[in-house]
């Protein structure tokens, strides 16, 4: 790409771009797009209490791109008092699609507010430990993890962090709290099943660590519809889902709630491996309203739960970092209801 002409600037005093192997500053963008120092800054800062025309917005986009030019965290983050940085703790169990999906809608939100998001790993390190490595950072906003307790929380306030959101089932003192009730996504599927008929139900408990956060409730749920209910540990891996579908029989259940669609899936596979006659014999159900479980035959029954937008919580972000004196907020976000299908 050629150097970016502005119109109002005579030829002669176009400048070109810094000196090859040198670091592009703002000065370089500015002299490329034909702006001032302080517009580059408004643009790329994306400051919003000083108007800037769209055709210069793009002037200045398209100089920085060509010149490779990046603002300067540590300097933008010293003028403002704070850094622009929003940590998210790399969760510690596996997640599905269906959180992942809504992490990286998050991430993309945040980076349009001009934010830069952190991916934390700290396998091993937990609670105040935690807080400690990540207050490292300074990060401006923190999406802490389930299990983040209100000693934690004041670490990571101390260190400047002008929002902490907490996204589990219980509210922690001090930080805005996004509550994700897993009994309603078990209570859900334990009401279908007892609609259609079924009433010896088996809830799939994964063996996998760290995801009976998740399971616990979910089987919570389903007990809370008073249904007879008998917990399944299941690993997910062919073999034990052969295991587990002669022990579905062996105990004479005649539904099954798979914990989340895959292992409805693993489970629904070797059920009919064994013989058994889906939903005939053993109706089962899972949840997260996976593409996949529309392909299966028959087609899988699930729980769709519904997060807040990525868009949403970014926003939510946003006006804490600027009114950090707010009261904290407590929000209902997850929400649950039946897509009925071929499998019940």
């Amino acid at each position: 790409m050629g150097q970016i002409p502005n119109p109002q600037q005579p030829a002669a005093t176009r400048a070109t771009g810094p000196a090859r192997g040198s670091v592009p500053t703002s000065a370089d963008v500015a002299r490329l797009a034909g702006v001032s120092r302080a517009t580059v800054s408004y643009v790329l800062n994306n400051t919003s209490a000083v108007r800037i025309s769209e055709p210069t917005r793009r002037r200045v986009h398209e100089a920085a791109r060509e010149l490779g030019y990046v603002p300067h965290a540590a300097a933008r983050s010293l003028r403002a008092g704070h850094t622009r940085i929003v940590l998210l703790p790399t969760p510690e169990v596996p997640i599905g699609p269906l959180y992942s999906g809504f992490l990286n809608e998050f991430q993309w939100a945040l980076s349009r507010f001009d934010y830069t998001v952190v991916q934390y790993g700290s396998v091993g390190v937990v609670g105040d430990d935690a807080a400690r490595a990540w207050a490292e950072l300074r990060p401006v906003a923190v999406l802490a993890p389930v299990g983040m307790g209100q000693r934690g929380i004041d670490i990571l306030k101390r260190s400047g962090a002008k929002a902490v959101i907490t996204l589990g089932p219980e509210p922690v003192a001090g930080a805005h709290a996004l509550l994700t009730d897993h009994r309603e996504v078990g209570r859900v599927a334990g009401e279908h099943l007892l609609e259609v008929g079924r009433r010896r139900i088996g809830v799939v408990m994964p063996r996998e660590e760290g995801l009976d956060v998740f399971a616990e409730p979910r089987l919570a749920g389903v007990r809370e519809t008073g249904a007879e209910v008998v917990g399944i540990p299941l690993a997910y891996d062919e073999d034990h889902a052969a295991q587990v579908a002669q022990q579905v029989r062996e105990l004479g259940l005649d539904a099954v709630f798979a914990y989340n669609d895959e292992y409805a899936m693993l489970l629904m596979r070797a059920l009919q491996d064994t013989g058994v006659d889906i939903p005939g014999e053993v109706a089962v159900i899972g949840a997260d309203d996976l593409m996949l479980g529309r392909l299966l035959r028959p087609r899988l029954s699930t729980v769709h739960v519904a997060l807040p937008s990525g868009q949403e919580l970014a926003e939510l972000v946003d006006r804490l970092v600027r009114d950090p004196q707010s009261e904290p907020e407590v929000r209902k976000v997850l929400g649950a209801s039946l897509v009925r299908r071929e499998s019940t």
